[in-house]
């Protein structure tokens, strides 16, 4: 499976101080729903982190994110393993294709693909 980014998820009411202490380490905005902003690395901007408040359309805020080439392929694999689905296959108004699942050590992973 193709692997195009992993992104860690904080979970922040602290979005603008956020912005400003990794705006010092080379990040800059690249997306900013309200609830969800994500700061990238202007010299390579897969390098990714993004800053939530809440998830909108989700039961929990996920600790990270994987986008993969095939979103349907992956939310296939995971529940032929019998793995928690915590937030089912579902297509977002902003763009994304998405589920969340649990992985072994409890953390929620938000696996995605841009539509």
């Amino acid at each position: 499976m193709y692997v195009r980014r992993v992104v860690p998820n904080i979970q922040s009411e602290a979005q603008k101080e956020s912005s400003e202490f990794y705006g010092v380490l080379g990040f800059e905005e690249v997306m900013n729903l309200g609830w969800i902003m994500t700061l990238a690395s202007a010299e390579n901007p897969a390098v990714q982190v993004s800053l939530m408040s809440e998830d909108r359309t989700a039961p929990v805020v996920p600790d990270m994110s994987i986008e993969v080439e095939d979103v349907d392929a992956a939310y296939a694999a995971m529940r032929e393993r019998g793995a928690e689905i915590v937030h089912p296959l579902t297509d977002e108004e902003w763009g994304v294709r998405r589920f969340f699942v649990r992985d072994p050590n409890g953390r929620v992973v938000n696996v995605l693909s841009h539509s």
